[in-house]
């Protein structure tokens, strides 16, 4: 590792470039299959209004700065899936820019190159990024509000803490969540200056500088969320009421967060998952030890993120959905990187061959390519949830006097954004009724892991009474469709 040059040479530049054209391309592949239901949820409820009626109320769906953006790009190239995801491509790839410069700032330009070329490659990056919501954009936001908060910190100037506040405000607009990264911030800066672990010399700038920028960001976003103020803490309520009834109690529970984010990030390959899993903790760790000489408080913000965010989910109860850490993963890519230089050093100073320092590296290196080129694959192989294949082939296979249930959530997407005349059915004592007409039935399942759990007798019925027609594959978690026919 190096201390960054002021200076960005022509090399550098070249190289990034290429990265940047490299994340492009993995972005766009693919950019209009058809939408989910999350997405299809925004563009109906959210995007489709009118520009004056989009900050009308408030909800965890809606992320808004980045709203208004697919509704531009949706007016000036139609109604188009890729045209509502093209922001998430654009700040997408910009993520890449900004971890580059992060990575950089922390731990030289090699470092970066590599750390910038793994987040253009990374599975989640690239899912996220064909994803008509705001979640590259937060992560976009959040990267650079770290960028300067880790300068001011060091070389406080007003015009870096001014960037920050604007940074904090665009994140928090895209999403209510963004706050809980710039409060960790926050947290990492009262340490800081408690224990003066980190931070240059205390002066009164390096102290005011920072208030400053709490209080710009703050009104900032006051005004952003002006119209929908009184609307937020029902919302809160509401979510907090509908965790406590889901039937999928274990997405409150950390452990499967965990769990689901190691299975999303490497599959579910026995024990080459556990394998990779510890790996990674070890060159994470690694890492933590390695950057502590350059940035000692960049570790430090990545778990105070994760605490906070941890924290405030589960003292309002809600749902620890692995995508509130999305910020953090390509953070963690940068800790990997130098892990994985700082391991090699060590392993070659052990051995008495500090020659073979770089050439581990470069293995290493190596090695984590050719993992992320194996999993980003999995983004092309099938939609993220085929509603759209779904609908037609019902419509094209349906008898006339078929009756089609779709099962809630299902139910009122299809009816609003298809256009179906499907009836919906959302308990146990809907689909008694339903079943206990005869005649030739069609049942569209979607998320069925979570249906057939709230739905017992779906279930059953799905290994007895019920014919298989067809199942759509998604890259979505449960994001499968299943069609059962019954005659």
């Amino acid at each position: 590792m190096t201390q960054p040059s002021p200076t960005l040479g022509r090399n550098d530049l070249a190289i990034l470039l290429l990265i940047l054209l490299i994340a492009a391309v993995l972005r766009t592949a693919g950019l209009n299959a058809p939408l989910w239901y999350d997405e299809i949820w925004t563009v109906d409820t959210h995007v489709r209004l009118p520009w004056g009626d989009m900050m009308r109320e408030y909800s965890m769906n809606h992320h808004y700065f980045f709203s208004m953006k697919a509704k531009l790009m949706s007016q000036i190239f139609g109604d188009q899936a890729w045209a509502y995801r093209f922001p998430a491509v654009l700040f997408g790839v910009g993520t890449v820019a900004a971890i580059w410069w992060l990575a950089r700032d922390v731990a030289g330009s090699g470092i970066a190159h590599v750390s910038a070329l793994l987040v253009a490659l990374s599975y989640h990056q690239v899912w996220f990024s064909q994803n008509a919501r705001g979640y590259t954009e937060l992560a976009f936001w959040s990267t650079l509000g770290l960028i300067f908060f880790l300068r001011g910190m060091r070389t406080p100037t007003l015009r870096l803490w001014i960037a920050f506040a604007c940074t904090a405000a665009a994140a928090v607009f895209t999403h209510l969540t963004g706050a809980f990264f710039f409060v960790a911030l926050g947290l990492v800066w009262l340490i800081s200056l408690v224990t003066g672990f980190g931070r240059g010399p205390l002066t009164r700038t390096w102290v005011l500088q920072p208030l400053i920028a709490v209080a710009l960001a703050s009104v900032l976003v006051l005004l952003a969320y002006l119209p929908i103020l009184s609307s937020i803490a029902g919302t809160m309520g509401e979510i907090s009421a509908s965790s406590a009834v889901d039937p999928m109690q274990e997405y409150q529970n950390p452990l499967w967060t965990v769990l689901e984010g190691v299975r999303t990030a490497v599959g579910s390959t026995g024990a080459l998952t556990l394998i990779v899993a510890i790996g990674g903790l070890v060159v994470i760790a690694l890492g933590a030890v390695g950057a502590h000489s350059t940035q000692p408080l960049f570790f430090l913000c990545i778990v105070a993120h994760i605490a906070v965010t941890l924290a405030v989910l589960l003292a309002l109860d809600m749902r620890v959905w692995p995508r509130f850490f999305f910020v953090d993963i390509a953070p963690v890519i940068v800790l990997a990187v130098i892990g994985c230089w700082y391991g090699a050093g060590v392993v070659a100073r052990v051995i008495g061959q500090s020659g073979l320092e770089r050439p581990l590296f470069a293995i290493g290196v190596v090695a984590m390519l050719a993992l992320s080129v194996f999993l980003v694959q999995r983004n092309y192989v099938a939609p993220k949830q085929d509603l759209a294949g779904a609908f037609e082939l019902v419509e094209q296979t349906r008898g006339p006097s078929d009756r089609i249930y779709a099962i809630n959530p299902g139910g009122p997407i299809f009816k609003s954004h298809f256009n179906a005349d499907w009836t919906t059915i959302a308990d146990p004592q809907g689909y008694a009724r339903a079943m206990a007409q005869p005649g030739p039935v069609i049942i569209v399942i979607l998320f069925p892991s979570r249906m057939f759990r709230a739905i017992p007798e779906l279930a059953q019925d799905a290994e007895g009474s019920l014919e298989f027609v067809h199942e759509f594959a998604g890259t979505l978690g449960d994001g499968e469709i299943l069609i059962y026919w019954r005659q």
